[in-house]
């Protein structure tokens, strides 16, 4: 089922990116970038190691572009793990940025949280905060303060209609729950240290609004409603992959989607894509220029394609791998998974 899914969004954007060479109106990523001398697109550096720790998830959200939830099987083992270790202790990667599904969920998380944070990198866990709520991760907060953990959580709204709608009945009350419990050890406090990011993600075909007035409005409500504090927002565009694009497919708004990504090319955003500065690694240690490629199975064009003979020098000099997605990256004031880009 899994297989046919993926096969179908493979066939779904290989037609739609023939379709652009028909219609004149809509241009290849690559000639936006020829355009804005940014061809072919190559890193700058590499700063920060994006591991996803395996597809497993207590959630089954509807924008997910990992199609990530409870039956994934795939897991990042221990041998890997070990490997992201040692790639991790490279002199210019200082930030290791931990996804998943819930990467939580992983049984080997808490050890190489604590090995990470000795190595003295930071650490960034991308937490959908429901699982905080549950038994067996009830310790998780104190944990990440001990280990000072930056935390970035979903919470696509500030209304309970919207984040259920988005993310599945009853998330809202528990992701107030998990914030409550993470301002209670001091992440989002003033003078604590402790870092509490918010993402914001669109319900729907729209591009994300301003992000410093949205964190306003979140910061003003949160605080109002349920005496929450958090440090910033990040407003993240859904790209057209994997469940969002099964969404898109069946509103018949891909098409439109795809223009409006297209007609919001921003050259400034282009210029500091996260491919840039980020390695990606797939739960199997596979080497990737982004999160979304990785979904995609576009591995590196290098050398250096699995973890395990992670080669910074050789990875640096490689040519980025590009589609159609890439404009959900320079739309607007672009998107990467520290929000927008100008």
């Amino acid at each position: 089922m899994r297989t046919l899914q993926k096969e179908e969004h493979r066939l779904a954007e290989a037609a739609y990116q023939v379709k652009t060479l028909e219609n004149t109106k809509e241009v290849k990523f690559s000639e936006h970038l020829k355009a804005s001398n940014l061809f072919p697109l190559q890193p700058t550096t590499i700063e920060i190691l994006q591991i996803n720790l395996g597809k497993l998830c207590n959630q089954v959200c509807e924008h997910c572009h990992v199609d990530a939830g409870p039956d994934r099987k795939e897991i990042m083992i221990k041998a890997v793990l070990l490997q992201c270790l040692a790639a991790a202790k490279t002199s210019t990667i200082h930030t290791v940025d931990l996804t998943g599904g819930a990467p939580e969920m992983n049984p080997d998380f808490r050890w190489f949280v604590s090995a990470l944070s000795k190595l003295g990198k930071k650490v960034i866990v991308r937490s959908n905060l429901t699982i905080l709520t549950y038994k067996k991760y009830l310790d998780l907060p104190q944990f990440y303060a001990d280990n000072n953990v930056t935390v970035v959580s979903s919470m696509p709204c500030y209304s309970k209609d919207n984040v259920d709608q988005q993310r599945g009945n009853g998330v809202f009350e528990r992701s107030i729950q998990a914030l409550q419990r993470l301002n209670e050890v001091g992440y989002g406090k003033a003078g604590s240290g402790l870092t509490l990011d918010l993402v914001f993600n669109p319900n729907g075909a729209a591009l994300p609004p301003e992000q410093k007035a949205l964190e306003t409005d979140y910061k003003r409500e949160l605080k109002a409603l349920f005496n929450i504090e958090f440090n910033s927002l990040y407003t993240i565009t859904n790209l057209p992959i994997s469940r969002f694009l099964d969404f898109l497919l069946k509103e018949e708004k891909y098409e439109e989607y795809m223009n409006k990504l297209i007609e919001s090319f921003n050259p400034s955003a282009a210029e500091g894509v996260m491919c840039r500065n980020t390695i990606s690694v797939g739960w199997d240690g596979k080497l990737f220029d982004c999160d979304f490629n990785q979904m995609l199975e576009l591995g590196v064009a290098s050398t250096s394609q699995h973890i395990k003979e992670f080669n910074g020098e050789a990875l640096t000099q490689r040519t980025i791998i590009l589609g159609q997605h890439c404009y959900g990256c320079t739309a607007g004031a672009g998107s990467s998974c520290q929000g927008s880009l100008t």
